[in-house]
């Protein structure tokens, strides 16, 4: 048998009514969306079909949307865009200790390039605090770029408020919601932000394609360069397979949020309950916010045990994630952790599951069992060796 899937937040499979959508053009539709002939304007009307999905999943019109290769390069696109599009009105941008590497990466290069960067802290739960933003923000902030939702703890942000303090200051906002499409709804008009960036193999279409969302008011500087592609800002011929994957990927998560966003919470809550249940509460710590949550995450530390020497004994039995990596005689604890400051002898043994629409409750009753055991084995160890000691 192969292992329980626990960790939908790092990749998920590809949806079937996605493959089934993908299958002509990987034989028949094969025109390039640039040619003017029957085979072109085929391929340009199916990625005009895809971006207007796209724009009904987030609520905006198909012209301010475009296609890129994943969150990484959406992020990219937004953040070095917007800096350097706008570098004539100041050098200030403002991110928070809790972004993903494609986010905070990109932040300092371009502090590196003579930008001033402001890193937000974030409060034990993981959010940060629109207070601190609106201490920290000034005249010359150009852009603020918050997450929607981490990908570790799976806490929200509070997006619209950070949205509202940046735009009294005339900045632009921007969030990687790559974590939280097909989980929870993403409305760009409710949230208020100015770009937003998707990645579809977080939410079962093929790994290598994104978009991100522009608003009509917002002028990016170009990366790259060649022909007029994507409103002029990611040159290349479109992947038209990959493109078509996405569109019916957004169209599949707008259909099922409701049902999705129930069925996860349940199985996430299942499983937590059940390992508290089984190991005693005092024996868990819960990482992120208890309810401004990813209804599909749960991630949880074990006191003085190492997630690698757990995962290593889940290996044969559930998939997840780790925390923490131990390397000879040190231990590197993720900056997500260290921001919320969670106490190092917690912090080492921290793993994330997190749930797709491949569970089932038989699965995660299966893995209650795997987990405890692996912990229970791990615990008796210990104290064997300690006895021996």
């Amino acid at each position: 048998m192969k292992p329980i899937y626990l960790d939908y937040n790092a990749t998920t499979p590809i949806d079937p009514e996605v493959a089934k959508a993908m299958i002509p053009f990987l034989f028949e539709h094969f025109g390039n969306p640039s040619s003017s002939h029957v085979f072109g304007n085929q391929a340009r009307e199916t990625i005009d079909e895809a971006r207007s999905k796209v724009g009904k999943l987030l609520n905006c019109k198909a012209k301010n949307i475009i296609f890129t290769s994943g969150g990484t390069e959406s992020n990219n696109i937004a953040i070095r865009g917007a800096a350097f599009a706008n570098k004539h009105r100041g050098n200030h941008i403002i991110t928070s200790a809790i972004e993903h590497p494609a986010v905070i990466e990109v932040c300092k290069w371009l502090a590196l390039q003579g930008f001033e960067l402001t890193i937000l802290p974030v409060d034990q739960y993981g959010l940060v605090n629109p207070s601190d933003l609106e201490r920290n923000i000034k005249s010359q902030t150009i852009l603020v770029t918050i997450m929607h939702a981490n990908n570790e703890v799976g806490t929200i942000q509070p997006i619209r408020q950070l949205s509202e303090i940046t735009h009294r200051y005339n900045a632009i906002f921007h969030t990687d919601a790559a974590q939280t499409i097909g989980k929870i709804p993403v409305d760009v008009t409710r949230l208020g932000v100015d770009l937003l960036s998707i990645a579809g193999h977080k939410f079962y279409a093929p790994k290598g394609v994104g978009a991100l969302y522009i608003d009509d008011n917002i002028q990016l500087e170009k990366l790259m360069f060649g022909a007029n592609h994507e409103n002029g800002l990611r040159p290349g011929t479109e992947n038209t397979l990959e493109i078509v994957g996405l569109g019916e990927a957004c169209q599949i998560a707008k259909r099922d949020i409701d049902k999705l966003q129930s069925e996860f919470w349940d199985f996430r809550n299942m499983l937590y309950e059940g390992l508290k249940t089984t190991l005693g509460s005092e024996s868990i710590r819960l990482n992120g916010h208890p309810t401004m949550c990813l209804p599909n995450t749960l991630n949880i530390s074990i006191r003085n045990l190492t997630a690698t020497d757990l995962l290593s004994l889940l290996s044969n039995h559930v998939a997840a994630s780790a925390g923490s990596a131990c390397h000879s005689d040190q231990v590197n604890i993720s900056s997500v952790l260290e921001a919320m400051e969670v106490p190092i002898e917690w912090a080492i043994g921290t793993v994330r599951f997190s749930v797709g629409r491949g569970t089932s409750k038989d699965q995660i009753q299966q893995a209650i069992k795997f987990i405890a055991d692996a912990i229970n084995n791990l615990h008796d160890r210990k104290f064997t060796l300690g006895a021996l000691g």
